[in-house]
């Protein structure tokens, strides 16, 4: 069996009989968790182990799990700093701030992968392939320049494509190093298409693909979202996501929703995007009792304090 274009979510700390059900559905890949689904680090490897036993290729695994108020994992897992932590290092120590985004990014991946997980969606990528997980980086091609909140409305950007290189180079540099994964934004561009990235043939096909030369996976926004709402239902979303060139569609939090998208919605079979998919699945190197007796993850832990201690800044010479 193949591993199909959606990515759902399941409601509690275990597999229930209905979610078995669900995740043995030949349109469903992938899998992500949330706070409400895990306990401890030992219920979450066993729940990732429930999950995997449901389909051969078993299923892929991801989380937010990014540090500050976004990280779903708390108790028996390193508490991550919310990352402009990270940036206000680095404003006083380029060096310091660049060496610490590594190792806490490092640290992240390697507790998840430990648990089970394949992937994380953090926006911040170092790190991340030194413990054996694939990075996303998102959201394509820029969510900072709206207020509104995707979650609740239509952000709309109206810039023209050549005032955003700002915003692409990150993108550039990353390809051109490799990057396995991108997530695209609800956000409308009406100077460049009429319709939210995540839905534009323009932004995927052409800029991302053409243009900056991305041959990885492309993750869709979740489809659940308010600021997806522009293209239609949930089937018509779905179907324009997947033909503008995402590979895998982010459905949470609905799960009617999800019952009537599998029943509608008749994706063709995509061997690119299979392989794509595939090497999405992370590396685990230790088990999670091993991982916190080792030296890395105390040199990490040792990074993860220093996070916490206020920047010292420097002055240029006669300066106070």
């Amino acid at each position: 069996m193949s591993l199909g274009p959606l990515m759902v979510d399941i409601a509690g700390t275990e597999l229930s009989g209905a979610d078995r059900e669900l995740l043995a559905h030949p349109l469903i890949g992938s899998v992500v968790l949330f706070a409400r689904n895990y306990a401890d680090p030992a219920q979450l490897q066993a729940l990732c182990a429930q999950i995997r036993a449901v389909r051969n290729p078993s299923l892929l695994i991801a989380v937010d799990h990014e540090g500050g108020r976004v990280q779903r994992f708390r108790s028996g897992f390193s508490a991550l700093p919310p990352l402009r932590r990270i940036g206000k290092v680095y404003d006083s120590d380029a060096q310091q701030g660049l060496t610490m985004a590594r190792a806490l990014g490092w640290l992240m991946a390697a507790e998840l992968l430990a648990c089970g997980l394949d992937f994380s969606f953090a926006p911040c990528v170092h790190g991340m392939r030194d413990a054996g997980m694939a990075a996303t980086a998102k959201h394509f091609p820029g969510h900072g320049a709206v207020v509104a909140d995707s979650h609740l409305a239509l952000p709309v950007d109206r810039r023209e494509l050549v005032d955003m290189e700002e915003d692409l180079l990150p993108y550039r540099r990353l390809i051109d190093n490799g990057l396995p994964a991108i997530m695209v934004a609800h956000v409308l561009f009406p100077a460049i298409d009429t319709v939210p990235a995540s839905f534009s043939q323009r932004w995927i096909g052409q800029v991302l693909r053409q243009e900056l030369r991305f041959g990885g996976l492309v993750f869709a926004d979740d489809l659940s979202m308010a600021g997806a709402a522009a293209v239609g239902d949930l089937p018509a979303r779905a179907e324009r996501a997947l033909a503008a060139g995402c590979d895998v569609l982010l459905v949470c939090n609905d799960r009617v929703a999800v019952e009537r998208l599998l029943d509608e919605f008749k994706p063709t079979y995509d061997a690119a995007a299979q392989l794509r998919l595939i090497r999405m699945r992370g590396r685990k190197q230790l088990d999670f009792e091993t991982l916190v007796a080792s030296e890395q993850w105390r040199s990490a832990r040792e990074w993860l304090e220093r996070s916490a201690a206020k920047p010292e800044l420097k002055f240029e010479s006669g300066e106070s």
